[in-house]
């Protein structure tokens, strides 16, 4: 029954109970009818509505109201401004006000005893701990500054051109710079050469011409071989150099002895890694259970690099560490997590050789799952390298010297261990998606000499079914022990996300059933609809692009992805700091000796560090990135006016994004070069439609391009598209279809309703004129 009101206007409080109680359900039109609010109250309860949003209390998503996205306790943010009072705000880096509502902002403070790393300014990036406040002046969060991830950038990074004279230009190497040079006077270029990589202070700003720049440093030529993955390193502030006391560190470490372990040298474990593998950390064993309780069952040995016995907390070893994160790997060259005295070295699972490991023995039976697990500080020794290709050649009959002789006491019993895990794996349904990754192949000058998809072989899926299984053995054991760790954690799609899904995919009259729980098998039976189809590559993006990112946590909800509610990384130290401290908290809860995490570590401090480890993860990934789409921008560079085949990868207000087929190379392009009538943005259908013609450009449509423009410094190309779009039949319109079309014609009304009344126009006749909304020309 609706609570009409007695006395006066509804209260805060009492609006938002409404709203809290009824998430994403109600809008102005419904919280009006439940207070019995007169046409006259609609203003003051839209102003009211409004600076809700405004502080952060509620969240307006599709004209309904939502309880707004809470900040996770620990959080990388931009530190934008100044308040009134000069005190500092902020707000997150990653927030997407279409699903979360409107971006919080967040009061900055500091430390009392602040330490090296925690002064911040406008522009900077900082990692920061955040509390709820009660304030009512829109600032909802208060965040103490824990360590600055980046600097505001007063520099800029680029490739000196220069000119006869002795001065010069700056081509900057951000995409999103591309063309805007800046000059460089001779006394300010350092002597740069040109084709150097410098890195440039800016000095002035002009409102016409060039901008000015002085150079700071010279950072290499980009003549020489590994150059181009030097742009991302010094772009994204990757650190290349160890401490001299890390060094130290490594250099003076020695093999561990067997006192205090287990002796597993008589395992004949192996490693199996793609062939140009630097590092073994993982090495694998299987048997047959001679356990008469577990019939047809298996025993798997799993030996993972004891990285903790040589990077101890708090050592310079480990502050190193914790600064990089994470290895980057390049096409041309890898920047590790650890000195290859560790990495390449003590730490490396090579055959022959006693090595350290923290391995773990997982008992599988009959059907696959796993029964029981125990994990062991060993002294191991690997018994042989294999490549992936090697492995399953082996298991096709077609064995070499190495694999000929561990074909049936060691190659075979892995795969019969495989299929049982399989087993469980698919009764598990994890998420299925179908994703090829292309590899750079590099000539010895290190320019491009081809792009491949490596084959996926039964190879791959063994270990990682393998690596899988410890990991969930590691946190499962760790919860037990009650101490603290760091999970991996992938939370499920957001509600916004599946009805954004939902919507595509009735453009395609495929069926989604959402009811009850959301489980990646909802997805898999998406998937499974178009599975050899010519949607099949669209759809597998689209519901990619739905689904959450992956991160560090020291708050465990579960990886919606693998269908696991603990997991947890364990598998590789000596390229991730996360399984570094996994195995410390092992050796801890189990007693195991040296390199334990430490008796006051607190989960408030993993937290710190599990968000820290996210950002380093992800700016490794758009290093790896746009180093990818430099190499081969500079692979096409001679190729202008070529013709490709590719396949729309993005579709935005801007325009095309392109995949192209033989190379993966992403180019754009421009809407305003499509043509010339007006195209509309769909965002339910991922499309660009002609609003005269109907013609449509979706997500995933395959399409032939000219390439017009490359721009190797940024990794930038544009395209001219060649083919033509899919038409849409005039007065036949899906359901799904007329809601997006009437929301647009909304959208259109409420524009031209806004620039009549800008202009002071008044007529009735003014009034009743449809206007164009949002369109851009081709």
């Amino acid at each position: 029954m609706s609570k009409r009101r007695e006395q006066g206007f509804p209260g805060r409080d009492a609006v938002l109970a409404f709203i809290r109680a009824h998430p994403g359900k109600v809008g102005t039109r419904e919280i009006a009818r439940e207070f019995g609010l007169k046409n006259a109250d609609r203003a003051e309860l839209k102003r009211m509505l409004r600076e809700l949003a405004d502080e952060g209390a509620v969240a307006k998503r599709r004209r309904k109201m939502h309880q707004p996205a809470e900040l996770p306790p620990t959080v990388l943010a931009d530190i934008t401004g100044r308040d009134s009072d000069g005190e500092l705000l902020a707000t997150p880096t990653e927030w997407d006000a279409d699903e979360s509502g409107t971006i919080p902002r967040i009061r900055v403070v500091f430390p009392r005893r602040p330490q090296p790393g925690t002064t911040a300014g406008v522009g900077d990036r900082a990692l920061l701990r955040i509390e709820r406040t009660d304030e009512a002046d829109g600032t909802p969060y208060r965040g103490r500054v824990i360590r600055v991830i980046a600097h505001a950038r007063t520099r800029a990074l680029g490739i000196f051109r220069r000119n006869p004279d002795g001065s010069g230009r700056l081509v900057p190497v951000d995409k999103k710079q591309a063309g805007r040079e800046l000059n460089i006077a001779k006394a300010d270029s350092m002597d740069a050469e040109d084709g150097d990589l410098v890195s440039v202070d800016l000095i002035r700003t002009r409102a016409y011409g060039l901008a000015s720049g002085r150079v700071k440093e010279r950072l290499g030529s980009m003549a020489t071989e590994k150059a181009i993955s030097l742009i991302a390193i010094h772009a994204h502030e990757i650190p290349q150099a160890f401490t001299p006391s890390a060094l130290s560190e490594a250099e003076a470490a020695k093999p561990p002895r067997l006192e205090g372990r287990e002796d597993w040298r008589d395992i004949p474990l192996v490693t199996i890694d793609p062939p140009d593998a630097k590092d073994h950390d993982d090495a694998v064993h299987a048997e047959p259970d001679r356990d008469p309780n577990n019939k047809g069952g298996y025993v798997v040995h799993v030996a993972i690099a004891d990285v903790a016995y040589y990077v101890r907390s708090g050592s310079a070893l480990d502050r190193d560490a914790l600064t990089r994160g994470n290895s980057v790997y390049f096409p041309d060259r890898v920047v590790p997590m650890l000195p290859e005295r560790i990495s390449n070295d003590l730490c490396s699972l090579v055959p022959g050789e006693p090595r350290g490991a923290l391995a773990v023995r997982l008992v599988i039976g009959a059907d696959g799952h796993k029964r029981s697990h125990s994990f062991h500080r060993v002294l191991m020794r690997s018994a042989a390298k294999l490549a992936y290709a090697q492995a399953q050649a082996a298991m096709h009959g077609r064995t070499d010297d190495v694999t000929g002789p561990l074909l049936d006491p060691i190659i075979r019993p892995l795969y019969a261990a495989h299929d049982l895990v399989r087993l469980a794996r698919d009764a598990r349904d994890p998420l299925d998606l179908d994703l090829p990754e292309r590899k750079i192949l590099l000539k010895p000058d290190g320019t491009v000499d081809r792009v491949i998809v490596p084959e996926r072989l039964e190879a791959h899926r063994l270990i990682e079914e393998f690596m899988i299984l410890a990991n969930v053995a590691a946190a499962e054991t760790l919860e037990k022990k009650g101490l603290p760790l760091i999970y991996r954690v992938h939370d499920q799609p957001t509600q916004e996300k599946v009805h954004n899904l939902l919507e595509f995919l009735k453009t395609l009259d495929l069926s989604f059933a959402k009811g009850g729980a959301l489980r990646p098998a909802v997805f898999n039976r998406v998937l499974s609809q178009v599975k050899g189809g010519d949607v099949e590559a669209l759809v597998n993006e689209v519901v990619l692009r739905s689904q959450a990112q992956a991160e560090y946590s020291a708050e465990n909800y579960g990886h919606f992805g693998l269908n696991l509610r603990r997991y947890a990384h364990f598998t590789s130290p000596i390229r991730r700091y996360a399984d570094l401290i996994v195995h410390r908290a092992l050796i801890r809860a189990l007693g195991l000796g040296e390199g334990a995490l430490p008796a006051d570590e607190t989960l408030e401090h993993l937290g710190e560090v599990a968000a820290q480890i996210s950002a380093t993860e992800r700016r490794a990934m758009k290093a790896e990135r746009e180093t990818a789409d430099r190499l081969i921008a500079h692979f096409l560079a001679d190729r202008i006016g070529a013709t490709f085949q590719g396949r729309v990868s993005g579709v935005t207000r801007a325009g095309l994004f392109v995949k192209l087929d033989d190379t993966g190379a992403d180019g754009i392009v421009p809407i305003r070069t499509l043509g010339t009538e007006y195209f509309n943005y769909d965002e339910t259908r991922h499309a660009l439609v002609g609003s005269r013609s109907g013609a449509m450009h979706r997500l995933g449509d395959v399409v032939d391009v000219r390439l017009v423009e490359a721009a190797p410094v940024a990794g930038a190309l544009r395209f001219e598209l060649l083919s033509e779009g899919q038409v849409v039949p005039r007065g036949r319109k899906r359901d799904g279809e007329r809601d997006v079309l009437k929301s647009q014609r909304s959208e259109k009304e409420r524009a031209n309703r806004a620039s009549r009344k800008k202009a002071g126009t008044r007529s009735r006749q003014e009034s009743g004129k449809s206007g164009k909304g949002k369109s851009w020309r081709r």
